[in-house]
């Protein structure tokens, strides 16, 4: 076979080109690699076992060199005629320590870089989550209602990509009757700017740049929603409806930690565009076609107090939520606290929406928009595995600014989570609702099954 291990023993050029390589060339001398070259390249195995057998040719013609320069007796010595032999030999022993000093050198870059020789897929990864509803009370509906796929590759060990499609209610077309829908939620390539170009600024800080789609840096569950990681078989009304979960956009962002204990984030980013009604979750454009003449600009600040516990804040601020058709401006502030020590968990947000006070906003109430929650939980282990209860009251208002108006929402849940392994959850919970004024309430038990991989 056309190996580079075959051209190691065989010819001068093949050599060579290890030797560069050995030596961090980025670029050889003559054209570049073909892809029959690139493909012919050896894995860790075989350049292991190249060194093995070149050690052994070393050590054969060391052993060939000793016996032709000892004499055979005390009295005889190694005369003239013996000379070209032993430079010979002595040749091909450096000969061959050139060439595992080059094979060396190319096995430790493999090793680094994390490829082995063996192909782009060892950098790439895949996974996913999942989760199945059923929803009594006034609904009383089974319904698949995520399928979601992830894909990552690293370039290297500073330049990474990263992705999540989802389809949601298992039916996806074009049709908005039919209820589903297929989402590219994330898809961007990220740079470790402290790895890949040095950026530094204490000694245990970091910090990376990622552009493309990504999760707004908000709330608990916009950035982790797969079913194993939280309680209640839906999601928290107060994230969907004010923040809104689960919310992407376009833009960049800038991330990183610094100290032991802080980190942030800072992005741009294509902004909310509401139509008449000044609904802050149907002003999501999921980076289709978005309109981009008014931008948002997100900030976070989260601080690690401790092994499972954690403080974060996050504010926003947009120019004009209508995209430049009545100029109002709007501002997020949230902030939550997530604590989970020993078997006990509390998860508790805030979180408050400022818009302008233009007349079509207030004639709407929507100018202010608020919502909050607290959830404590206490989970145990099984030999057949882990069984937590919860309870979570949450309480949301998207028409606050109407004075004396019964427009506030709450729902009491309580339930319980099942997991048989940690990436598997089976849930069950009961909501009491509690409507505004004037709207039926919605009693209901929930069932769920939730994996992720």
């Amino acid at each position: 076979m056309n190996t580079l291990a075959g051209h190691l023993r065989n010819n001068v050029s093949a050599t060579a080109m290890v030797l560069a390589m050995a030596a961090g060339m980025t670029a050889l001398p003559g054209p570049a690699l073909s892809a029959e070259q690139a493909q012919a390249m050896p894995g860790m195995e075989q350049m292991w076992a190249l060194i093995q057998k070149q050690q052994q040719q070393i050590a054969a013609l060391q052993k060939a060199l000793e016996a032709r320069a000892a004499p055979a007796r005390p009295s005889e010595t190694a005369g003239p005629a013996a000379q070209p032999a032993l430079e010979e030999l002595s040749q091909r022993i450096d000969a061959q320590n050139t060439k595992i000093e080059a094979a060396s050198g190319l096995l430790e870059n493999l090793l680094q870089d994390g490829t082995g020789g063996q192909g782009w897929w060892k950098n790439t990864s895949l996974g996913g989550y999942g989760e199945m509803h059923y929803n009594g009370g006034r609904k009383d509906k089974l319904d698949f209602h995520r399928f979601v796929l992830f894909a990552g590759h690293r370039f290297n060990d500073w330049l990474r990509f990263a992705s999540e499609l989802e389809v949601e209610h298992v039916i996806a077309s074009s049709d908005p009757d039919d209820g589903g829908e297929v989402e590219l939620e994330q898809a961007f390539v990220e740079a470790d700017l402290t790895r890949g170009a040095g950026l530094r600024l204490g000694a245990s800080d970091s910090h990376a740049l990622k552009a493309g789609i990504f999760l707004v840096p908000a709330g608990i569950l916009n950035d982790t929603h797969e079913p194993p990681t939280f309680y209640g078989v839906e999601r928290n009304q107060v994230e969907k409806n004010i923040i809104p979960t689960t919310w992407f956009v376009g833009g960049a962002d800038l991330n990183g930690r610094f100290g032991k204990r802080f980190s942030y984030d800072l992005a741009v980013h294509e902004g909310l565009d509401v139509d008449s009604s000044f609904s802050i979750r149907g002003g999501r454009q999921e980076v289709s076609e978005a309109n981009a003449k008014d931008p948002a600009f997100t900030a976070r600040l989260r601080w690690s107090a401790m092994p499972g516990v954690s403080f974060s804040v996050t504010g926003q601020i947009q120019g004009d939520v209508t995209q430049g058709r009545e100029n109002i401006g709007a501002n997020l502030l949230e902030g939550h606290a997530i604590i989970a020590r020993g078997g006990f968990g509390l998860r508790a947000l805030y979180a408050r929406w400022h818009l302008d006070r233009a007349a079509s906003v207030v004639a709407l109430g929507r100018d202010r928009q608020y919502g909050w929650y607290v959830e404590p939980s206490y989970k145990i282990g099984t030999k057949a595995g882990d069984v937590g209860v919860f309870g979570r009251y949450e309480a949301w208002n998207t028409q606050a600014g109407l004075k004396g108006a019964g427009t506030r929402h709450a729902v009491t849940t309580a339930g319980l989570n099942y997991w048989p392994h940690p990436d598997v959850v089976f849930k069950v919970d009961y909501q009491f609702d509690n409507p505004p004024a004037g709207v039926a309430d919605d009693d209901r038990i929930n069932l769920g099954v939730g994996y992720q991989f």
